[in-house]
């Protein structure tokens, strides 16, 4: 896969595929950690991103799999058994497209276009240093959106949000906050913004967010994956949450800068 992560796409036991980034990455092994975290609390805020899990790679599959490694300044790296994360590929890569990019005719038809406001909700509070990521899937809408049941066979367009290694500001785990870091590069996302209201419901189940959610989710970490590090992050985990109060101020400063992509935003 692309990226500077060198994650690869790999087929896990229950039959389905999956994005895996290694503990060894050459970008760190936090950003597994900032990977998994960032999707349970997606997942809470009910912004569409796909399913994660931990994905263990064993010696045996390793050995029967040479073509699985890392590469670092032209030289091989292998990668060490374990547990590493998994962002579940969205069908069978032989039969369902992913795309990257789809032509503005279409952008305007996803189903799910408001889903890129949740996630502006979402990377401000996080501190996602890097540009938002999507990609696109033309698929059953029942299969996401549970008020589509009724038409399970109706098919569309469907945003799904990836890539959130550099929340947190990646491997230095601190909170570096500008106008555009978290912006879609596609202005026309953010058409519907009339105001901090627009950012709802998310901004509400952000400012509150239950501790017991990032409970759950520092639970589930491998510990080699924080070895050493287990402070560092309860000392973040807590800054994110008293970062809450001031989501609205950080929204309102991407409005007011030189980047503001909120058009359509009342006075």
């Amino acid at each position: 896969m692309r990226g500077g992560a060198q994650a690869h796409l790999l087929q896990a036991s229950d039959g389905h595929f999956y994005v895996v980034k290694f503990l060894g990455n050459p970008q760190h092994r936090r950003v597994l950690t900032n990977e998994l975290v960032s999707g349970i609390i997606l997942k809470y805020l009910q912004v569409a991103s796909p399913e994660t899990t931990l994905i263990e790679i064993t010696r045996e599959f390793l050995q029967e799999n040479p073509d699985v490694y890392l590469t670092s300044s032209n030289r091989r790296l292998e990668v060490e058994p374990g547990w590493h994360f998994g962002s579940r590929y969205p069908g069978d890569p032989a039969v369902v497209a992913v795309y990257d990019f789809v032509p503005e005719i279409l952008l305007g038809q996803v189903n799910n276009l408001t889903d890129f406001l949740g996630c502006m909700v979402f990377d401000k509070w996080a501190g996602n240093a890097d540009g938002r990521q999507s990609v696109f899937v033309r698929a059953p809408l029942a299969d996401w959106f549970p008020e589509q049941r009724a038409h399970p066979r109706k098919l569309g367009f469907l945003t799904l949000m990836i890539d959130h290694g550099f929340v947190f500001n990646g491997p230095h785990w601190e909170f570096v906050d500008a106008p555009a870091y978290g912006l879609y590069h596609r202005r026309m996302v953010y058409e519907g913004v009339t105001g901090l209201e627009s950012f709802e419901p998310w901004l509400s189940r952000v400012e509150h967010f239950p501790d017991d959610v990032l409970d759950r989710a520092t639970r589930g970490i491998p510990p080699q994956w924080i070895a050493g590090e287990e402070d560092a992050l309860e000392k973040l985990l807590e800054l994110l949450m008293k970062r809450r109060k001031k989501l609205r101020g950080l929204l309102e400063e991407v409005r007011n800068s030189n980047v503001n992509p909120f058009a359509n935003w009342r006075a």
